[in-house]
């Protein structure tokens, strides 16, 4: 049977007609605030990432299983209840300083950019950036 196609994929949708759109509008603010940042740290246009995914850069993965695919080297979805980030290679001792969060396999969730350390977000979208180099170089 041949390996399913990824649901998400970079897509040629607007960042900021998607970010227009999204309730409520604190998250807007909070969504525009994060596309600058990491169009800074990462040098890369924000593009959409399927229908809520914004990302910066891309890469290309293989697995031992032999599904491969593209996905986006850092990104982050402004979601009605809260800012979820796809950081990778983050431990737990360099997330608490930030604040108020909670995590899953792969997530970081935010609900309030008020509510964290904006200088300890900048540090770990860094260290992702730093940690997709070492294992996904270009």
């Amino acid at each position: 049977m041949a390996p399913q196609p990824n649901k998400t994929v970079e897509e040629d949708a607007s960042v900021d007609h998607f970010l227009s759109h999204i309730e409520p509008a604190e998250r807007q603010d909070d969504g525009r605030a994060v596309v600058a940042l990491m169009s800074r740290l990462s040098g890369e246009a924000a593009r959409m990432w399927g229908s809520s995914i914004i990302g910066f850069g891309s890469y290309h993965y293989r697995y031992d299983s032999g599904r491969e695919g593209d996905s986006c080297r850092i990104g982050f979805s402004p979601r009605k209840a809260e800012l979820v980030f796809y950081l990778a290679g983050l431990e737990e001792a360099d997330v608490v300083p930030l604040g108020k969060h909670r995590r899953g396999k792969g997530c970081l969730y935010i609900k309030r950019l008020s509510q964290i350390d904006m200088a300890v977000l900048e540090r770990l979208i860094v260290q992702s950036l730093d940690h997709m180099d070492r294992v996904y170089p270009r």
